[in-house]
């Protein structure tokens, strides 16, 4: 399950407040509390002056189907530039993106003011998007002024205050008071660790520092934990703006956009991945393919020594950051897990029965809307005397053209009494870095030093 949850914009229509936000809204931190149901928290008077400062630049930024004005998604952004150009997440306008025949952005500020809106670029490795009003429409927009964002040269230190803003659960504009605390490590693309508590509807919108200046965006938080939130990086959505500011509007499905940029994205993970070298997995007989924390955790469990049956030990790691394409399609990371069995205290029979279920209860996953069914091959291999049985299949992305699922089983085959059974999968790949990939995972399993003496010539 992934620890991530995106903060999701889309809420349904029997779930969000029919009232739009009163033109003048009550304190936002009072606001927030009152939809929790819960008695409003003072907000300290630096929270009160940088909303003060920021209101005219806050954005709710909502995707209405095309022809009626019912919402289908509802998430915040934030002024950039004097002429209207807009930050917000790009899984807060994605229904727009794919399907803009269907679907039409909208924004509305703090005094009630509201217009289309058009795409001018976005960036899906850092869930980010660039917006800006309608040429015939901008003039509501204008003189409202922008956000700035902290240079990278002046870096904020681990306690330090900050501020998000946005409009939670399309309640009301709000300001919510936390604390900064680094990026998150052991993570490919560091987001911002914001202990402050975020929630959906507030997707896009900015994290202010002391000064008024934007540090990151919000766009996700921890699932079952409490004031654990995540931000983009701000330096990532002004590279944003600066690069695509002149761009002409996106009017056409973004599918092959997006393609080019998770083919680039794909291209760095697997070159970073397969440099590392394994970890070893401590078994007595088997090399076994653990990887190096730097982007994955790992969690271990094992049966207590006591255990009368079938003893094992496992390992799962796996990136907890996910890359948000459409609300049914997430890709971008990699995991992977292994089992060792001891089955001496069964006997030979009742482990063969127990070991081989295992491997037959391993799912690949089969043809649905976003992905073909499974295409496998299955092969016997030796690595250095420690025969495997090994399984690969890839699954094609239907409008990704060239991107693939890998999934790769690997049991070893030697023991009527043990074995090891390991999983890797490798979510939005190209074919060459699935056959990269597919080579460093086997080469993970060998013999232990000690027992290669033991293997057969």
């Amino acid at each position: 399950m992934r620890l991530l949850l995106l903060i999701a914009s889309w809420l349904s229509a029997a779930a969000v407040m029919a009232a739009p936000a009163p033109v003048s809204a009550p304190p936002p931190a009072e606001a927030a509390s009152a939809a929790a149901g819960t008695p409003p928290v003072a907000v300290s008077a630096a929270a009160r002056r940088l909303y003060d400062g920021a209101r005219s630049q806050l954005l709710q930024i909502r995707t209405l189907l095309k022809t009626q004005d019912s919402q289908a998604s509802v998430g915040s952004g934030f002024l950039v530039s004097q002429d209207g150009r807009i930050i917000t997440n790009y899984h807060v306008i994605s229904q727009f993106a794919l399907e803009p025949e269907r679907y039409r952005l909208r924004y509305a500020t703090t005094d009630g003011q509201e217009g289309q809106l058009e795409l001018l670029d976005f960036d899906i490795r850092r869930d980010l998007a660039l917006l800006r009003a309608v040429p015939a429409e901008a003039k509501n927009l204008s003189g409202r002024g922008e956000l700035g964002f902290r240079v990278k040269s002046d870096p904020l230190s681990k306690g330090d205050r900050i501020y998000s803003m946005g409009n939670p659960h399309d309640v009301a504009f709000a300001v919510v008071e936390g604390t900064y605390n680094g990026l998150v490590e052991r993570s490919f693309d560091g987001l911002i660790y914001y202990s402050g508590a975020i929630n959906p509807g507030m997707s896009g919108g900015p994290v202010v520092d002391e000064t008024g200046r934007v540090v990151g965006i919000n766009v996700s938080m921890m699932v079952f934990a409490q004031q654990m939130s995540f931000l983009v990086p701000g330096q990532y959505a002004q590279a944003l703006y600066e690069r695509s500011r002149d761009a002409k509007p996106i009017t056409k499905p973004v599918w092959s956009r997006v393609r080019d940029q998770l083919m680039a994205y794909q291209d760095e993970l697997t070159q970073r991945f397969i440099a590392q070298p394994w970890q070893s997995a401590g078994h007595a007989h088997y090399q076994l393919p653990v990887p190096q924390e730097q982007f994955m955790r790992c969690w271990g469990r094992g049966t207590p020594d006591d255990t009368k049956g079938l003893e094992f030990q496992r390992s799962q790691c796996r990136m907890e950051h996910a890359l948000f394409i459409s609300g049914s399609m997430q890709t971008g990371w990699l995991e992977m897990s292994h089992e060792a069995y001891d089955g001496r205290k069964l006997g030979a029979l009742r482990f063969a029965k127990q070991y081989s279920g295992s491997f037959r209860n391993e799912a690949i996953g089969r043809s649905d809307k976003t992905r073909t069914a499974p295409f496998c091959k299955e092969d016997f291999i030796d690595r250095q005397g420690l025969p495997l049985r090994a399984v690969v299949c890839l699954r094609a992305y239907r409008k990704l053209d060239g991107l693939n699922d890998l999934s790769i089983l690997v049991t070893t085959v030697d023991s009527s009494t043990e074995g090891a059974l390991g999983r890797f999968d490798a979510r939005g790949v190209s074919f060459d870095n699935a056959l990269k990939l597919t080579a460093h995972y086997l080469e993970g399993f060998a013999w232990t030093a000690t027992n290669k003496a033991k293997a057969p010539q």
